[in-house]
This record gives structure tokens, sequence and C-alpha cells, in this order.
């Protein structure tokens, strides 16, 4: 998938790719008067409107799970998870892009593009998801051992997101509309995957058809471990992994014949 030279090539730029999320980061936080305390301030927000709204407003209760913060709990799973998938997918078609004149002025392996776009996702995720594991263990609703099945299915699931990334954001330099389409499709997507209500409350004839949604399987295992406690169903998620696969090979491969021609389109 990728050769011994970009492994190199990664390598030797590993500083360049670490500077590269750092001055993100602060290009992001560092003119605000609070400067990264928003990291914590605003994922913290939000899962306290969630909490509050939703199991002491609303008094939403998920079938099955006794907990007055099941919802809440199965909410914040999908949506926290759901946006690392959103973020990487969304810098990810443009990262070619926002990158031209960078392209065009230095001579660098451009396979560390797609990289700087995983790891900033990536630790913002992380930030926002030792708060949520925060809460779960204060709430007296933290997993157990069972906690530790979130890390293979989050790499399942950057794996996905980098595989479709690379081939928008190549497919995006030569034909723009992809990324305008792509915008489009993925607010569909987000209410055609079971995250702000639960798969079972849909017709069995409908609920068939979400076999066939990979980000349906990977929130769904989140769900399940989180909010249930209980391992996910691997095997469920084996075609996830086999698209997963087939996403990156098909990303690396546009990149290896096209990476010439998008510096012209640029």
């Amino acid at each position: 998938m990728i050769s011994s030279a970009m492994l190199r090539g990664i390598w030797s730029y590993r500083g360049f790719i670490f500077a590269s999320v750092k001055r993100e980061f602060q290009a992001k936080y560092g003119n605000a008067v609070l400067g990264a305390a928003w990291t914590i301030l605003n994922p913290l927000a939000m899962i306290l409107v969630y909490t509050i709204i939703f199991s002491q407003v609303m008094h939403s209760r998920l079938p099955g799970v006794d907990t007055a913060f099941g919802y809440s709990i199965y909410l914040c799973a999908g949506i926290l998870t759901w946006g690392l998938f959103a973020e990487i997918t969304a810098r990810g078609q443009t990262m070619f892009l926002d990158n031209a004149n960078l392209i065009k002025k230095i001579n660098f392996p451009r396979i560390c593009l797609p990289l700087i776009v995983v790891v900033s996702a990536c630790v913002n995720f992380a930030i926002i998801f030792a708060l949520f594991t925060v809460f779960l263990i204060l709430s007296g609703n933290f997993p157990g051992w069972v906690f530790l099945a979130v890390f293979p299915v989050l790499l399942l699931q950057v794996i996905f997101a980098i595989g479709l990334a690379m081939i928008l954001g190549i497919l995006n330099v030569f034909f723009r509309d992809v990324g305008q389409f792509f915008g489009i499709f993925i607010q569909f997507w987000f209410w055609l995957t079971p995250i702000v209500y639960p798969a079972n409350i849909l017709p069995e004839s409908v609920r068939g058809f979400l076999r066939y949604n990979p980000m349906a399987q990977i929130t769904g295992a989140y769900q399940t471990i989180l909010v249930n406690g209980q391992f996910p169903n691997w095997q469920s998620l084996l075609p996830s992994l086999l698209l997963s696969v087939l996403f990156c090979l098909i990303g690396m491969q546009l990149f290896r014949r096209r990476a010439g021609e998008m510096v012209d389109e640029l």
C-alpha cells in the first residue's frame, strides 16, 4: 500500500508533519484570550448540553438501557466519533488545494499532507474524547476494561476516513464539483446513520440497509462499547474493514498516478 520509499520520506519529514500540526493548533487558538482552553471548553459545553437536555429535561431513554444518561452517552458516542470522520474527510478533500502554494514552492513528500490531516484531527478528537471518558467515569457509566475495544474501532474508522479522503482530495483537484457534491452527500449520510436515533426504532425492512452503511457499523460499535459495556460484533465490521483497505489502495494508486499532474492543476 505504501512503498518503502514513501515510508522513508515520511520518516525524514516527520518534523515537518508535527510542526504543521502544531502550527495549525496555534493558528486556531493563538489569538484567543483563553487560547488552548477552548479545546476543552467547547466539547465540555457540548457534553453538558446533551446530558442536561436529553437526560434531565427531555428524560430521553434508550430501550433496554436503565441508566438516566443512556441516551446522552449514545448521542455523544455517535456525534463525537462522527465528528472525527467528518473532519478528516472535509479537510482531506481540500488538502491539496489548500496547500497549492506549498506544493508548488517546496519539494517534499506529498503523502505528508494526508498524515497532517489525520494527526491534527486525532489530536482534536483525543482531547474531546478524553473529556467524554472523564464524564463516563464521574457519572458511574464507564464500561470497564471493555473500553479498550474502542481503540481497534478507532483505527478502523481512521483508515476508512483517510482512504476516502485521499480519493476525494485527488479527484477534487481535477473535478472541483466533487467537493461540493460530497459536502451535500455527507449531510444525508449523517442522518442515514443511527446517531441521534437508535437503529431498533427503524422498520425491519429499512434496518436491513444499514449493513451497507460502513459508518453505521462503526458508530454502532462505539455505542455498543460505551452504552452497553459490551464488545461489538467484530464480524459485522469486516465489510467496513475490507472497504477501508480498498479505499486506501485506490487512493494510493490515484496518488501515484496523478501526483505529478496535480501540480499543473493547482
